[in-house]
């Protein structure tokens, strides 16, 4: 049995991200209970999450889409506008829309032989983001361990191969990081320190080791791309050429990627 093509929607502006499945929610949740602290219990996120949402919301559209009444329901609360309920109505139509476009593609891929329509679904995802961070890492969340004020998150990119963030709990809960859910991680170039042979001993908790496969050299500075065990997984680094002349970098030389996991963040594509 072929597995069904499905996809969150997610309208952008100039200004960045503006509405998606989770925002729209949370206006639903509003319109039912007036009242922002239920709403954020019943999506499920925090009340300084919704709010922030909200404000990001009102920034950006044309007309406030949120407004707080002095005597609503209970005494006062939060409403919606006439707008706000109608772009709602815009965004779940837009979305039948989109389900029956991805159900005919679905189809399609199965009467051409496509049987694994899940992992084409997954790559899709993952490429559709983008982002200023050189590297890209996709897979499963291993852990998730909370702590006072951060959560470290472990993620899975490959037997034996483990990538560890550092996010505040906020992020880690409006993201919905859970063990087994997908999740992108994204670690810029210059957050990368490389280290040959057996060098000083360093407090950084990602360590990838792998192959010099291309050396980039510009004016100052220089792109050291490594290839990983598999050949499946490369992660770029920039370093000065001094760096690259004083570690003798060639290719084909084994070498160690190195970056803390506060360098490391993270988007949810569950």
């Amino acid at each position: 049995m072929s597995a069904k093509l499905s996809g969150k929607l997610l309208i952008d502006t100039s200004m960045g991200s503006f509405l998606g499945d989770k925002r729209i929610r949370l206006l639903e949740a509003i319109e039912r209970t007036g009242s922002i602290s239920q709403a954020a219990k019943a999506v499920p996120m925090s009340y300084k999450a919704a709010w922030d949402a909200v404000d990001d919301m009102n920034n950006v559209a044309p007309q406030a889409l949120v407004s707080r009444m002095a005597g609503g329901r209970n005494g006062g609360g939060t409403e919606l506008s006439a707008f706000a309920r109608k772009l709602i109505a815009f965004y779940r139509a837009l979305e039948q829309e989109s389900q029956l476009a991805l159900e005919k593609l679905s189809a399609n891929l199965d009467q051409n032989g496509v049987q694994d329509a899940a992992d084409f679904r997954q790559a899709l995802r993952r490429m559709s983001m983008k982002t200023s961070a050189r590297n890209q890492f996709a897979g499963p969340v291993l852990s998730v361990k909370d702590g006072v004020v951060d959560t470290e998150v472990c993620m899975a990119l490959a037997p034996g191969l483990m990538l560890t963030a550092i996010v505040t709990r906020e992020s880690a809960e409006n993201l919905g990081l859970t063990s087994g859910c997908d999740v992108l991680a994204f670690v810029k170039a210059s957050s990368i320190l490389l280290l040959t042979g057996d060098q000083a001993r360093i407090s950084a908790r990602n360590r990838f080791t792998g192959t010099v496969s291309q050396i980039h050299a510009g004016p100052v500075n220089a792109e050291v791309t490594l290839t990983m065990a598999g050949g499946r997984h490369v992660i770029t680094a920039v370093v000065t050429l001094e760096s690259v002349k004083h570690l003798a970098l060639e290719l084909g030389q084994t070498v160690t990627a190195v970056f803390k996991a506060s360098s490391v963040f993270l988007a949810s594509i569950d």
